[in-house]
């Protein structure tokens, strides 16, 4: 597949992914932080039903992938391992998120939107690359 093809596929895909997080809500951290409060009475169950309304959707992609390529071109979980790495990583995943009701797919889309969501993105995007140099 030629690099611009690639490129285009992976817009695409991306815009998909975040009109789906605009259209459910999902860029509101307000609604987030109300599926996180489950203790404080204010639990409001709204990501929850996006998340298991888009398993079949990922299943049914993943199982189209294998059918339309050789198993070895279809990509697979690299490490099956629970290591201090996941941990740690999962904890600061967690941790920002439910301080600040943003995860990463919906902060891009909301820089879009608002500006100062910068804020929480350009720090984002600073850790990630320097998860990727301490990595390599």
């Amino acid at each position: 597949m030629s690099p611009a093809v690639r490129l285009l596929a992976a817009l695409l895909a991306g815009g998909l992914f975040g009109g789906g997080l605009a259209l459910s809500g999902m860029i509101n951290p307000a609604i987030v932080l109300g599926f996180l409060d489950i203790a404080g009475g204010q639990w409001n169950p709204n990501l929850a039903a996006v998340m298991i309304a888009a398993i079949p959707v990922a299943a049914g992609l993943f199982y189209l992938a294998r059918l339309t390529r050789p198993a070895n071109q279809v990509p697979s979980t690299p490490k099956r391992q629970i290591d201090w790495k996941l941990i740690v990583g999962a904890a600061l995943f967690g941790i920002g998120w439910g301080l600040a009701g943003i995860c990463p797919g919906p902060a891009l889309v909301d820089v879009t939107i608002d500006g100062r969501f910068l804020v929480f993105a350009l720090p984002m995007i600073v850790g990630l690359a320097l998860g990727n140099r301490l990595r390599a």
